[in-house]
């Protein structure tokens, strides 16, 4: 074999032990937190990410180590198993890159490093200690919420105004994450089938007006309030079927709202196009809904791994859906144009 071909399977190796396709789901973290604060991303916001960018992966290569014996059998193709990558190596991957994170999170300022050392404990807990445990997916969770409270704090020094984001954004990872729990086994369409429901109601909250987020808007279905009782399958079409009706009634309260609350032509700074939200809140849905549905219907490995690799992957809808919500309409399309590069990286590299 050549240099050149040695080389070049090395870098693929780390890529696989990194999951680079998902590094795409990184920043939008940061972006969405900084949204929420209402401020634009500023150099602070920027160190904030590559922190991010350098936990995340931390958390990778430390994944890949503590789960060396269990892979061997499971997926024997792993880099660590299958001998690519050394496991001394993957750990010693993991502390450099959690000491960059903290490192650039410090030059972010103190609230930032306020943020990014629970981040990186929890990290280095749930690969270690929590992962096959009942708190594996709420630590999943907390980290992906504390991410994005980074965003926040890195470029305001505050974190309360994007809690209402970092809690949304951490329900869909706890979904995702309980999901990815039997990806290797299959056999559990109870977990998909949560995380469809879960997908439907975030949908909700964040089409929802403002003026109505009490209560269901005006107009729109509410799509896991009338489910009768039934057959999985028959859950899942409802489910389903009912996201473009709740999006259009959202949609049109959301219009319907606006022109009530302002006269023609007012400006109003800060708020989201009506448009926006729902068009990304659909396609963070349309990413996941099909994939669930399916791992639901038959839970085996290969269609329990394709969910779990769809709700990786709408995780930047997501973000941009939150960063559109805060009225970031910029941000948002920055973070939703990120979606495509993932989705051609996961073709070449595992996702998961």
């Amino acid at each position: 074999m050549s240099r050149a071909a040695r080389r070049a399977g090395r870098l693929r190796a780390w890529a696989e032990l990194l999951r680079l396709p998902a590094l795409v789901t990184v920043p939008g973290d940061v972006l969405a937190g900084t949204a929420a604060a209402g401020a634009r991303p500023g150099r602070r916001t920027l160190l904030a990410a590559g922190a991010s960018v350098c936990l995340y992966e931390a958390g990778m290569a430390l994944n890949d180590w503590a789960d060396r014996a269990e892979d061997a059998v499971d997926r024997p193709h792993r880099p660590l198993p299958s001998g690519r990558v050394r496991p001394a190596a993957a750990l010693t991957a993991a502390g450099a890159l959690t000491a960059a994170g903290l490192g650039l999170a410090a030059r972010a300022g103190r609230p930032a490093l306020m943020v990014a050392v629970p981040l990186a404990a929890t990290v280095w807990a749930y690969d270690l200690v929590l992962k096959h445990t009942p708190a594996g997916p709420a630590a999943m969770a907390a980290a992906r919420a504390l991410d994005l409270l980074l965003g926040a704090a890195a470029t305001t020094g505050r974190t309360r105004a994007a809690l209402s984001s970092a809690a949304l954004l951490g329900t869909h990872t706890l979904a995702v994450t309980t999901v990815s729990r039997t990806e290797t086994r299959g056999g559990a369409p109870l977990a998909p089938l949560a995380a469809l429901t879960a997908t439907t109601l975030l949908a909700g909250a964040l089409t929802r007006p403002a003026s109505a987020r009490t209560g269901p808007a005006s107009g729109a279905a509410t799509p896991t309030g009338a489910l009768a009782p039934g057959s999985a399958g028959a859950v899942i079409e409802r489910l389903t079927r009912a996201l473009p009706s709740y999006f259009s009634g959202a949609l049109a309260a959301r219009s319907a709202g606006t022109r009530a609350s302002r006269p023609t032509g007012t400006p109003t700074p800060g708020r989201p196009a009506h448009a926006v939200v729902p068009a990304l809140t659909a396609l963070y849905a349309a990413t996941v809904a099909r994939p669930y549905a399916h791992a639901v219907l038959n839970a085996s490995p290969p269609l329990t791994q394709r969910a779990v690799g769809a709700g990786i992957r709408a995780t930047v809808p997501l973000q941009a859906a939150l960063a559109a919500r805060s009225g970031a309409r910029g941000t948002a399309l920055v973070t939703a144009a990120l979606a495509p590069l993932g989705a051609r990286l996961a073709r070449k590299v595992s996702i998961t």
